[in-house]
């Protein structure tokens, strides 16, 4: 039985006693998350959509690919539709599932969905959260390497996606 010790939006910090696989027992503080997408927008001209985004808890911009949590019990790819529209303004017709990331595993249980959205529309219906200040950018992928490759890019799910979507010959 876990102990919440806090609870913020749709994410929990918990507490629970665990007996490893080695057999010892350990009183484990983690947070329970509900889950996100992570979204490689492509254009029609072989450009992906990139945030600019303020991050309040860097106090800094960072650039980076759509995404966003899960409300509870929301499938995946409805979230990956619902942020993609929130956060860029656009809808896809395609879309594609390749895989999923694990971002902070030692503290946190949240996996994220990863999905290529192709065959956009400009919907114009923007509706960024309160707390978000977003630009959008279509960037080349060529860019986007390089981007990495100056420490201009430093979000690790952008770099993780980017990397897994080129390992499987996602953007080719």
């Amino acid at each position: 039985m876990h102990k919440t010790l806090h609870s913020w939006k749709n994410l929990s910090l918990i507490e629970e006693p665990l007996t490893l696989p080695n057999g010892v027992e350990v009183e484990h503080t983690s947070i329970v998350h509900p889950g996100a997408v992570v979204i490689l927008a492509r254009t029609s001209q072989n450009k992906l959509l990139l945030l600019n985004q303020y991050r309040p808890s860097l106090k800094d911009w960072l650039l980076e690919i759509p995404a966003g949590t899960l409300d509870p019990n929301e499938d995946p790819l409805t979230a990956a539709k619902r942020e993609l529209e929130e956060e860029t303004g656009y809808s896809a017709k395609k879309w594609q599932r390749f895989g999923k990331l694990t971002p902070m595993a030692g503290f946190c249980n949240e996996v994220q969905y990863l999905y290529l959205a192709q065959d956009l529309s400009l919907t114009q219906s923007l509706s960024q959260d309160t707390d978000e200040v977003i630009e959008v950018l279509e960037v080349s992928i060529d860019d986007l390497l390089a981007w990495i490759q100056q420490d201009k890019i430093t979000d690790a799910k952008t770099i993780a996606t980017l990397s897994k979507a080129l390992l499987n010959g996602i953007l080719n």
